[in-house]
């Protein structure tokens, strides 16, 4: 099923000019049990209904963005650049980074 995806810099595009790259998840925090980096590794929410995700404008601006999509029927409701995330322990913002996903 196609559909029409908007890159935060380039506008709307067929979704075939893109790769997506699941769901957005959170890396543990601390040494995580083995229990603990299994299930971010291996396990996802896979919700029917509106999800985060990572998605890549491979045949464009080659942008790393995040988008809310309805995994039911397709139509994406946001797209946005990922924001600075503050390290821990520091209130200064660090540099945007790739997602914790393999290279597309």
């Amino acid at each position: 099923m196609s559909f029409l995806l908007a890159c935060p810099h380039c506008g709307l595009r067929d979704v075939n000019e893109f790769a997506s790259a699941g769901e957005v998840t959170e890396r543990p925090r601390t040494s995580p049990s083995v229990h603990e980096l299994s299930s971010y590794v291996y396990f996802r929410r896979n919700t029917a209904g509106v999800q985060r995700e990572w998605w890549y404008h491979r045949f464009g601006c080659e942008a790393w963005f995040l988008a809310e999509r309805d995994t039911r029927t397709n139509e994406v409701l946001t797209t946005e650049l990922p924001r600075p995330q503050p390290r821990q322990g520091s209130a200064a913002p660090q540099e945007a980074a790739a997602p914790d996903v393999p290279e597309v």
